[in-house]
């Protein structure tokens, strides 16, 4: 693989009129459940990027035809429920948590067994989170010191159980859904705090009941999902990058078209706000069951704040960037409660407070946040860890700063938004790209 490097500069402002790619989370969700369904499922907006085609590449390997993408439409010929065949070789999912994570629920109530693998980065990730809930239903499955290869053994009938999150996690949650539409009896799981709801959604939109109760959910088996059309909305997480950029860049005026808006989505857009931005949603709307709205943003100056725990799982995947937007701040950042970022692609606190502290700003790590002092970026070069998002919001940071930032090794921008550099360079972002050798 070729090694890729983005040089980012800096620049007056920002002006322009764009969109973003469609819903990572949403778009991933549309396959899974688009293949168990029974009938056709039409997804338009889909997101093409490398983690969401691995999902697409899975259920395939399954004898699931998929039709497309094709201009982010993908055509998915259910199979129903019990209609997934055992895959003739092992499922790379690639740098996919998501993907892993939420086949690994599924498929611990298949009738075969499948072993599933990914990148590097991958097989460095934690699965013992869903593995041990799993193992408490009937499943059996074994990792490598509880990281991938994951490999399901099938056959093992479910039951359901009730199941109290020791931490708030969406991808978790979603896994344990995932099972209980095959599981004996009832599946509840209580969240200790709110988390992304997408899956909860997408069972109403293929017409499969559920039960919310506060912070509990119950599902059962005794239902089939209906194949549906979807149209996937804009990600916040891409767009959460050129609402800071242009939030911290003195005369800027950017309108990003067709964001999803979900609000255990939006922590990103309320943290933004309690330090002073000024951003508007217009035109709000609904794509199915998703809030979907156009946002204008304007740069202003931004006060450091300490953010809300509530608010930390509504926006922990936006958190690279947002610590970016604390760097420009006046005054102090503090982030707690937040260990989650420990485990992504990369240790997101740590690469983040060693990439601040290049480019020389104070940032102060602990077990589960940061402390950011607010100053001026200035140039220098730091590393992205292979973590897309850390990539894209040293990006951003090149835009302030007093001189080029180089990110180094920024190959996998293209899981989860293809398109990051064009749609910069027409929000008059200047960022170049090299590539040279092997990684």
């Amino acid at each position: 693989m070729k090694k890729v490097d983005f040089v980012s500069h800096p620049v007056t402002s920002l002006q322009g009129d764009i969109t973003v790619p469609g819903d990572k989370s949403i778009s991933h969700r549309a396959i899974i459940l688009g293949a168990i369904a029974k009938g056709t499922t039409t997804v338009t907006g889909f997101l093409d990027g490398d983690d969401c085609l691995a999902t697409i590449a899975a259920f395939r390997a399954m004898g699931v035809r998929i039709d497309g993408p094709d201009k982010q439409r993908v055509v998915v010929h259910g199979v129903g429920k019990q209609g997934l065949k055992k895959s003739k070789t092992t499922i790379d999912c690639g740098n996919s948590g998501t993907s892993i994570r939420l086949l690994t629920g599924l498929l611990a109530a298949q009738p075969f067994e499948s072993v599933l693998i990914g990148d590097a980065s991958l097989m460095k990730r934690p699965m013992n989170r869903v593995s041990k809930p799993l193992v408490e239903m009937g499943a059996q499955i074994q990792t490598n010191e509880g990281c991938p290869p994951v490999i399901v053994k099938g056959g093992h009938a479910l039951h359901g159980i009730t199941y109290e999150m020791p931490q708030a996690s969406a991808q978790v949650k979603s896994c344990l859904l995932l099972a209980g539409l095959y599981a004996d009896g009832e599946t509840t799981i209580i969240e200790p705090e709110t988390t992304r709801d997408h899956t909860e959604r997408m069972l109403g939109t293929f017409s499969y009941p559920m039960h919310r109760n506060g912070k509990s959910i119950t599902i059962d088996a005794s239902h089939e999902c209906v194949g549906s059309d979807i149209q996937v909305p804009g990600d916040i997480s891409s767009a959460a990058f050129f609402l800071v950029a242009a939030t911290i860049t003195p005369g800027s005026n950017l309108y990003i078209r067709n964001v999803g808006i979900n609000p255990t989505r939006t922590g990103m857009i309320d943290i933004l706000n309690q330090m002073g931005a000024n951003i508007q949603i217009d035109n709000p709307r609904y794509y199915g069951e998703e809030p979907v709205a156009d946002i204008r943003v304007q740069y202003a100056p931004l006060q450091g704040i300490e953010i809300p725990t509530e608010l930390v799982p509504l926006a922990i995947d936006e958190f690279p960037i947002l610590f970016i937007a604390a760097a420009c701040a006046q005054g102090k950042t503090i982030l707690k409660g937040a260990r989650e970022l420990r485990f992504k692609e990369s240790d997101r606190i740590g690469a983040m407070a060693e990439g601040l502290k290049q480019l020389g700003i104070d940032a102060t790590p602990s077990e589960d946040g940061i402390i950011i002092q607010g100053g001026t970026i200035t140039g220098g070069s730091v590393e992205s860890h292979h973590d897309h998002r850390i990539a894209m919001a040293f990006s951003i940071a090149g835009v302030v700063a007093t001189s080029p930032v180089i990110i180094k090794n920024c190959n996998h921008v293209s899981t989860s938004f293809p398109g990051f550099l064009e749609i910069a360079t027409s929000a008059r972002l200047f960022i170049d790209i090299f590539t040279s050798g092997s990684n």
